[in-house]
């Protein structure tokens, strides 16, 4: 699966750790590349930026070459990717806002991208980089916390950003007395709905990066069968199948996280577009 020197590891938790670890600046060790929070980990912030870019040239492109009679494919595609993001925010969304059918639209396709990272082999990437010196070098953007908590935070700045303008501040803040016990429990009351709070944008960025993580390690673990397996002839095919396997399997899995996200997002956001009176 690789042709790096990786690829038959003497350490197999060696092999794991170089390849989860980030290439990253700031509060960061230099050798081992581990980071504190002051830490901007290069690879994630440039294929999140990357497969950005890609949606953005995509929409460009369609925009820019809009047919009616004889659309291209990749507008066929886009179109049919709208349509059915439009057909949820329809089914779930109350009333209307132009923001949530775009906003929707986006995040699924570019958490989608995102996740698709995972289907290039594990060693591909990391060897390439490391032939011009780059040794550390994860590949996919949502399985770094700091890519899907900062979509969620995104999410939840939303949220309280609409249950303020459309509940007001007093009507956001009885949410948080009154809700769900009444008047007379308003300490515990308070509680527990700053705990539902918290618990959105959190839920959001721990189901996709566990996820995608646990995808990803799945795909380590097949790479080190050529450290186990002995034989080339035998090694060789065993990775090709089970990696094939788990890749059509893991396709299913990409495109449900993007689209949890997407609809969760539609949910929440929907949810602060309720009146007070109407919960």
């Amino acid at each position: 699966m690789s042709h790096s020197e990786h690829a038959v590891p003497a350490d197999p938790v060696a092999y794991i750790q170089h390849h989860l670890q980030n290439l990253c600046v700031g509060d960061c060790d230099p050798v081992t590349h581990q980071g504190g929070f002051w830490t901007l980990n290069l690879d994630t912030l440039f294929f999140g930026w990357l497969t950005a870019g890609l949606l953005m040239w995509a929409a460009y492109k369609v925009g820019k070459n809009l047919s009616l009679d004889k659309p291209s494919g990749i507008q066929n595609l886009m179109e049919a990717v709208y349509e059915f993001v439009d057909g949820q925010v329809k089914d779930i969304f109350p009333g209307r806002n132009p923001l949530i059918g775009p906003l929707a639209f986006t995040i699924f396709v570019w958490v989608f991208l995102m996740n698709t990272m995972d289907l290039i082999p594990v060693d591909l990437l990391p060897w390439l980089a490391s032939t011009i010196g780059i040794h550390n070098l994860k590949v996919v953007p949502t399985t770094d916390l700091g890519t899907t908590f900062g979509l969620s935070l995104s999410v939840f700045a939303l949220i309280v950003y609409y249950n303020i303008k459309i509940k007001g501040p007093v009507g956001y803040l009885k949410q948080f007395l009154f809700h769900p016990f009444g008047k007379y429990l308003i300490p515990v009351n308070v509680i527990m709905t700053a705990i539902e709070e918290v618990a959105k944008p959190v839920s959001l960025a721990l189901r996709l990066f566990g996820n995608m993580f646990a995808g990803e390690l799945l795909f380590l673990l097949i790479a080190l069968l050529g450290g186990f397996a002995g034989a080339l002839w035998i090694s060789l095919p065993s990775q090709v199948i089970l990696s094939s396997m788990w890749a059509i399997f893991h396709i299913l899995v990409i495109t449900l996280q993007a689209f949890i996200f997407m609809l969760l997002t539609i949910v929440y956001l929907g949810m602060a577009h309720v009146e007070e009176e109407e919960h």
